[in-house]
C-alpha cells in the first residue's frame, strides 16, 4: 500500500479550525498563537508524516512538528512505551526518589554520546538545558560570562534568552538581561569546498583574548531558527581548538540538529568535535518533553554533590513517560537506522531542491541531511509561500532574523514518495505568488 500523500477537502482553514481559533483567541495569552483569515489549521491527529486537521484535511508535513517528530508523529513503538509506562509509574518525585526508566535511559544517552560525555542532567526544555549548561560553566570556571553567536537561538527563557543571538526576541526584556554575553559573527559556507573558516576563526580568538570574564562559549553546529546556517567547513573543530588553548568551556547545542537530523547521530561528530557540554532536547523525547545536557566529568563535577537540596531542580526531572518515550525513541533511530537515512535523502534533496532556484526571489537554498533552509528576497515572500503551501496541503515554516527563510526539516521516516511530493508542493507555492 502506497504510502498517504495530502488531501485538502476544503478551504483552508475549515469551518471547524475558524471556530476552535476563535475559542482560543478568547482565552489564550495573546503572544502565544499567530491568527489570521488564512492560517493556522487546528491539529486533531497526526501520523508518520502526516497531519490530519479537525476538519479532515491531511497535510504532509516538512517540519516535524519543530524538529520533535524526526521518528514520525504518534510513532506505534513510543505510544506503546508510554502506554505501559503510564499504568505502572506516571510521575516520580525528581532529585528525591528517581525511577528505574529515568537510570536506564541515563545508561543509553551515554551509549550514543561521545564516550568523553559521562554525566546527563535530564531537563524537561531545551531552554532549561542550554541555562543548566551555563550554569554548569560558572561554577567550573568561575567566570560569569559567555560568548555566543549573533542570530543564533537558544531558547526564551530568561537565562537562555543571555546567549540568543536575535535582537527581536532580546530587546524586550534588555533591562532583566545581564548584557553580559559576547557575541560572535557566525560565518556562513559558501561552497561544499570552501575555506573561508579561518578568517573568521582569527576574529573568534581575537575576540575572546579581549575578554577575560568568558567561561564558555555555547555554539549552533547549523543555526536554525536563525535561517539554517551552515558555517565553513572546519569551523567547529576550529572552535574546539581556540576553547581548549583558552581554556573556555565549549557548549554545543543540539537540540535541534541531534538524534540524526544531519547525517550524523550528532552534527558535531562531522568534524569529530568533542565538546564539554552538549545540550539536546526536541526529537529526542519523539513528541514528549524532555531534554538533556550531557557533558565531560571534569565539567559536570563541578556541581557540589547532592546532600538533599539540589542546587537545579525541577518538579518533572526525569519524568518517566518522558524517559520511556526517550528509550522508545533512540531504540527507533537505531532500528531504521534512521541516521543513515538521512543522509542518504539529504543526498537526494539537493538535487530537488535545487530546482526550486528558477523561482524569481529564491536568494539560496542550503542545508544537510533533512535540514534546509530556502532563503527568499523578504519575510512578505516567505509568509506568503507558508500560506499557498498550507491551502495546497503542505506544512512548512519561516525561519531566520527577518523571517525570509523557508525551513525544511522533514521527519526522517518520510518516504521518498511523500517527500518528492511535498517538494512538487512547495514548488507550485512558490510559483503561484
Amino acid at each position: 500500500m502506497s504510502e498517504p500523500l495530502e488531501n485538502v477537502r476544503g478551504p483552508i482553514p475549515g469551518k471547524r479550525s475558524t471556530e476552535l481559533l476563535e475559542r482560543l483567541r478568547l482565552h489564550e495569552s495573546r503572544n502565544v498563537t499567530a491568527i489570521e483569515e488564512r492560517f493556522p489549521v487546528v491539529w486533531e491527529s497526526a501520523l508518520g508524516a502526516i497531519v490530519t486537521d479537525v476538519d479532515g484535511n491531511d497535510f504532509l508535513d516538512l517540519t516535524s512538528a519543530f524538529g520533535v517528530a524526526a521518528i514520525g508523529h504518534s510513532n506505534p513503538y513510543v505510544a506503546s512505551a508510554v502506554a505501559d509506562q503510564v499504568v505502572r509509574l506516571a510521575h516520580s518525585m525528581g532529585d528525591v526518589h528517581p525511577s528505574e526508566v529515568r537510570i536506564e535511559l541515563l545508561e543509553r544517552i551515554a551509549s550514543i554520546v561521545p564516550p568523553a560525555l559521562k554525566r546527563t542532567y535530564l531537563a524537561t526544555s531545551g531552554s532549561e538545558a542550554i541555562e543548566v549548561a551555563l550554569k554548569t560553566a560558572m561554577l567550573a570556571t568561575g567566570k560569569p560570562a559567555h560568548a555566543s553567536f549573533r542570530n543564533s537561538y537558544h531558547g526564551l527563557s530568561l537565562g537562555a534568552l543571555e546567549v540568543t543571538g536575535i535582537e527581536r526576541f532580546r530587546k524586550p526584556f534588555a533591562g532583566a538581561i545581564a548584557e553580559k554575553t559576547l557575541f560572535l559573527d557566525f560565518p556562513r559556507a559558501r561552497n561544499a569546498a570552501d575555506e573561508e573558516a579561518a578568517p573568521a576563526l582569527e576574529s573568534v580568538r581575537t575576540a575572546l583574548r579581549a575578554r577575560s570574564d568568558i567561561g564558555a562559549l555555547v555554539v549552533e553546529p547549523i543555526q536554525g531558527r536563525g535561517g539554517v546556517i551552515l558555517p565553513p567547513a572546519g569551523f567547529l573543530r576550529g572552535l574546539r581548538e581556540i576553547c581548549s588553548e583558552l581554556d573556555i568551556l565549549m557548549i554545543v547545542d543540539e537540540i535541534w540538529t541531534g538524534f540524526g537530523r544531519t547525517g550524523t547521530m550528532f552534527a558535531c561528530e562531522r568534524e569529530s568535535v568533542v565538546p564539554d557540554l552538549l545540550c539536546i532536547g526536541k526529537a529526542m523525547g519523539g513528541g514528549l518533553p524532555i531534554a538533556a545536557l550531557v557533558g565531560t566529568e571534569a565539567a559536570m563535577d563541578a556541581w557540589p554533590l547532592s546532600e538533599g537540596e539540589a542546587l537545579h531542580t525541577s518538579t518533572f526531572l526525569g519524568n518517566p513517560l518522558a524517559c520511556a518515550a526517550a528509550l522508545a525513541t533512540i531504540g527507533e533511530i537505531e532500528r531504521n537506522d534512521l541516521v543513515t537515512r538521512a543522509k542518504q535523502l539529504g543526498v537526494t534533496m539537493v538535487s530537488r531542491l535545487g530546482n526550486l532556484h528558477r523561482h524569481k526571489g529564491v536568494l539560496d537554498i542550503r542545508g544537510r541531511g533533512m535540514m534546509w533552509g530556502i532563503e527568499l528576497e523578504s519575510a512578505a515572500i516567505a509568509h506568503e509561500t507558508v500560506l499557498r503551501a498550507l491551502s495546497l496541503g503542505l506544512i512548512v515554516l519561516q525561519a531566520g532574523p527577518e523571517g525570509n527563510v523557508i525551513s525544511i526539516t522533514p521527519p526522517l521516516i518520510v518516504s521518498e514518495r511523500q517527500l518528492f511530493r511535498a517538494i512538487d508542493l512547495l514548488d507550485r507555492a512558490l510559483a503561484s505568488r
